[in-house]
């Protein structure tokens, strides 16, 4: 069965179809309220101290954990010397691995923190190119 506007392959053609449209309309970025928070934040400062006070209080309990994982023992040997071993225990020596990653990420956070809390960065403004 053939119908107008078909082929005489029998492929439909599509004439009623338009080419799309891709509209450039540019938005103009809206001012932002004095309200609104900003990176260059004072109290920033704050939190960093209290990082470095949490990791102050982290690397200490992550020595103490892996100290509690070592244990060295020394065995008596008559005519010998003492046969000495070392038993690593990974329940403490993982809980001095975790602390020491959670201190250097504050760390790290701490640092972006001071860095945000003394400067900012100006926007640049991008040239509007002659036309």
């Amino acid at each position: 069965m053939r119908r107008d506007g078909d082929d005489p392959d029998g492929r439909e053609k599509l004439t009623d179809v338009t080419a799309a449209t891709v509209e450039t309309e540019t938005v103009p970025e809206p001012e932002p309220d004095p309200d609104t928070p900003t990176l260059h934040q004072p109290k920033r400062a704050l939190i960093a101290i209290g990082e470095v006070v949490l990791i102050a209080l982290l690397v200490p309990a992550a020595v103490w954990c892996w100290n509690r994982g070592v244990v060295h023992y020394s065995y008596p040997v008559p005519d010998h010397p003492p046969l000495e071993s070392t038993r690593f225990k990974g329940n403490w020596i993982g809980a001095s691995v975790g602390l020491v990653t959670i201190a250097g990420v504050l760390l790290l956070d701490a640092l972006r923190q001071t860095v945000l809390a003394v400067r900012t960065r100006g926007r640049k403004q991008a040239e509007q190119p002659d036309v």
